[in-house]
């Protein structure tokens, strides 16, 4: 049985890891057509594995924003894959490459990785960053309604005090998740925000305090410097805090999302990316860039506008969600018949 047949195999299981691959299936679709009709081409174009069909396959992880270094990567980590099992059929390359695809993704660590690290003893806190226009308060919203559903009792904090109308958006989302919100006036000094959160969220006996931040201030050094303050205010108030630095990216800006996360980095330490509007590109691919080239693993995906759109990233699923449209699930039975 191939890689994929083993996904397929594991994702019709039960009701909830099936929903979960057709949620993938349904919105990597931009992506999957793109990819999977090159892919397809470039198969039935070579019928033999050799450094022509390489190079071209190159080209076509490149254009789905894999990332260049990734690409050379998973190319190097295939041409050794082809020696040791002595392929010489392209058809036979699907499977290799969506298992690999899953290896680089997780390197050395194991799928824990992906989960949120919030299951400590007292009050956990998830700081949120990134730029404006990413869905950052959105996704805040969407993941206090997954925490909730959970069984957590949560708080909101409306760190980002300085663009119009985000935190009447928060209050928005925290009525849609039932979750309450601790605010400022606008233009209030977003640390001062976030101590009042942590005493309001450890008053309440809350398990979990997110807190939003500022996404654009006067320039890029002061925001990153508002940040760092933050992070010093929070681990003052809570020794190991905060648990989770959440960076949100808008997958379709592509490679300037490599850009940010990489900025972020530097003034937060981001623990984990969140991922908005996987469902709105051709450029999936973007995933394994990050992962691979910054060593940040993807915690969510939004596949879609729903409450509950929101997904825990699961590279398998990712992968499956890629390579679905790819006629491997038919291999089995003609083979069988054959």
């Amino acid at each position: 049985m191939g890689f994929m047949d083993k996904l397929k195999a594991r994702f019709k299981q039960n009701e909830e890891t099936a929903e979960v691959s057709e949620k993938y299936q349904e919105g990597m679709k931009k992506t999957r057509n793109s990819f999977s009709g090159k892919l397809n081409d470039l198969i039935a174009r070579y019928r033999k594995v050799d450094e022509d069909f390489f190079e071209e396959l190159e080209e076509v992880l490149i254009t789905a924003d894999v990332g260049v270094s990734t690409v050379m990567d998973l190319v190097e980590e295939l041409k050794m894959e082809v020696k040791r099992q002595k392929m010489k059929d392209t058809s036979e390359m699907k499977d290799v490459i969506s298992e690999k695809l899953v290896e680089i993704y997780y390197g050395e660590e194991d799928t824990s990785i992906q989960h949120l690290q919030v299951e400590g003893e007292g009050l956990q806190v998830i700081l949120v960053v990134g730029v404006n226009g990413v869905g950052k308060t959105t996704s805040i919203g969407k993941l206090a309604h997954q925490l909730k559903a959970d069984g957590k009792n949560v708080v909101l904090a409306a760190g980002d005090t300085f663009r119009a109308g985000a935190i009447e958006q928060l209050e928005v989302w925290g009525e849609r998740a039932n979750v309450p919100v601790i605010k400022h006036s606008e233009g209030s000094d977003p640390a001062a925000v976030i101590y009042d959160g942590i005493k309001a969220a450890k008053s309440r006996g809350a398990d979990i305090l997110i807190c939003d931040t500022a996404g654009r201030l006067q320039n890029k050094v002061n925001l990153m410097n508002e940040l760092s303050k933050v992070k010093r205010v929070i681990e003052r108030e809570i020794p190991g805090a905060p648990h989770e630095v959440l960076l949100v990216l808008d997958a379709t800006t592509g490679q300037n999302a490599l850009t940010q996360a990489r900025t972020f980095s530097e003034a937060t330490d981001v623990t984990g990316i969140v991922l908005t509007k996987l469902d709105g590109t051709a450029k999936g691919g973007i995933v394994l860039a990050i992962r691979n080239e910054l060593q940040i693993p993807v915690k969510f995906v939004g596949l879609g506008e729903g409450i509950d759109d929101l997904q825990q990233f699961e590279a398998d699923a990712f992968v499956y969600g890629l390579f679905a449209d790819l006629g491997m699930d038919e291999e089995p039975e003609e083979n069988e018949g054959a």
